[in-house]
């Protein structure tokens, strides 16, 4: 009987080979300051996607310097030999890291192309700028560290921008898919430049400091992400709400004040199309929250037909529905709906809407605390300044006044809403004492 051959002994490999936070061979091993060797990979997960800034070997603190770990050539071609003579899989050796210069080079052969013959050379600039942004977090890094690149892909989506028909739809771009971030699709002719641009704008995920730079060297940047918001195209309006979020966020409150009425009637159309998706209308909803507390954005609004969007939105999610994100957008619904009855116009609206005082009254028992304090102080608004008898008599018809009883005696509402709900029964009980169903419960209330 034949015997089996010997199965090859495990071969040891060397301590100093591994990573110490991946346990494997090390491919491409760097050294930080702080004297220990890393894979690269590893090490820039550890800085630049988990957030960490020390060591993970020494807890020591890592300097700016660290961001750009040193190749350790001598270590990489030890590793390779050795691999090589126990028969084990040779790592090629890798490409030098994208930096600053290179991003640069791109950066300024695109320039002196788009436009006529040279949009599939600027294409072919943008696409190589997404290969590089969606390769790591490092690579993202990097070219957000670099102003011109940044400015540069700014400048193709406004050049751009103010030249697109927003009734001639983009080719090949009106795909309901919900973007990816860094995703430009591999021909020339699937999308324009503004729109990878935006998706390239959009995977670097910008830091304040530098939504802030843009927003100080381009005045109309918001402004053409307004415009953006008018094309056809699914995935650049996701992009520029994506982008206007981080901008609005970043603004001043004296900039927001002077938002254009274009910005507000397109963040308005986002939030009542129904063809979207729900991430994307939840976008338009912070979009809509964050415009409307300054200046006259709320009249703005109003006139776009915010009230009826979002009675809408609030009537077809059931006023938040089960899942976690018909839920928010509920919330986020009640908080914009709350804003707008600080005007005049906006209360004439809800209450002119044949659902609007129900749906809110609803709002206010069927979601969060946030949404209940947001949906009460929208009625009261309407009961203090915009109470006509048959305002009153409706909000007995369609059971206001019943959720503003429940609020009360329920207490689960916190102590403000539940303030808020008695006053509005102590204003009006004259009125409402009279309803059979609801003068035992108001007996209490003085007249």
């Amino acid at each position: 009987m034949e015997r089996s051959p010997a199965a090859p002994a495990p071969v040891e490999v060397p301590k100093f080979f591994v990573c110490p936070i991946s346990l494997e061979v090390m491919r491409d091993p760097v050294t930080l300051s702080s004297g220990i060797t890393y894979d690269r990979d590893s090490i820039e997960r550890w800085l630049f996607t988990d957030g960490h800034g020390d060591c993970p070997v020494t807890k020591l603190p890592l300097g700016a310097d660290d961001l750009e770990p040193t190749p350790n050539h001598t270590l990489r071609r030890l590793i390779q030999s050795w691999c090589a003579a126990h028969a084990v899989e040779r790592f090629p050796t890798p490409r030098p890291p994208v930096d600053a210069d290179r991003v640069s080079a791109i950066v300024d052969g695109a320039k002196k192309k788009g436009g006529g013959q040279g949009q599939q050379e600027l294409m072919a600039a943008l696409r190589e700028l997404a290969d590089i942004v969606g390769k790591s977090d490092r690579n993202r890094r990097c070219v957000e560290g670099v102003p011109e690149a940044v400015e540069f892909l700014v400048s193709v989506v406004k050049k751009h921008a103010a030249n697109t028909s927003s009734s001639k739809p983009l080719a090949g771009c009106g795909s309901q898919e919900e973007p990816k971030c860094g995703a430009v699709p591999d021909s020339p002719k699937a999308c324009s430049p503004e729109e990878a641009a935006l998706s390239i704008l959009h995977s670097l995920k910008l830091s304040e400091a530098s939504l802030k730079r843009v927003l100080e060297s381009s005045d109309d940047f918001v402004d053409a992400l307004a415009s953006v918001l008018r094309w056809p195209s699914y995935r650049a309006r996701t992009y520029a709400m994506h982008l206007l979020k981080a901008a609005l966020s970043a603004m001043q409150p004296s900039r927001l004040s002077s938002a254009s009425t274009e910005l507000v009637e397109g963040v308005v159309r986002v939030v009542a199309d129904r063809t979207l998706s729900p991430k994307a209308i939840k976008v338009a909803l912070h979009l809509l929250c964050r415009l409307c507390p300054w200046g006259r954005n709320r009249i703005k609004a109003v006139e776009a037909g915010a009230v009826a969007a979002l009675v809408e939105l609030l009537l077809s999610n059931g006023c938040g529905g089960s899942s976690n994100g018909g839920k928010r957008a509920g919330e986020l619904a009640a908080v914009s709906i709350d804003h707008l009855c600080g005007c005049a116009e906006g209360r004439l609206e809800l209450v002119a809407h044949p659902a609007g005082l129900a749906v809110v009254a609803r709002a206010a028992t069927r979601l969060s605390p946030m949404a209940t304090e947001s949906a009460v102080r929208a009625l009261h608004a309407v009961a203090r300044h915009s109470a006509t008898p048959a305002v009153l008599q409706e909000m007995l018809a369609v059971g206001v006044v019943a959720r503003l009883l429940y609020l009360v005696q329920a207490g689960a509402a916190g102590d403000r809403p539940r303030e808020r709900a008695r006053e509005m029964l102590k204003m009006h009980v004259r009125v409402w004492r009279g309803s059979p169903c609801l003068a035992s419960h108001l007996a209490s209330y003085p007249c």
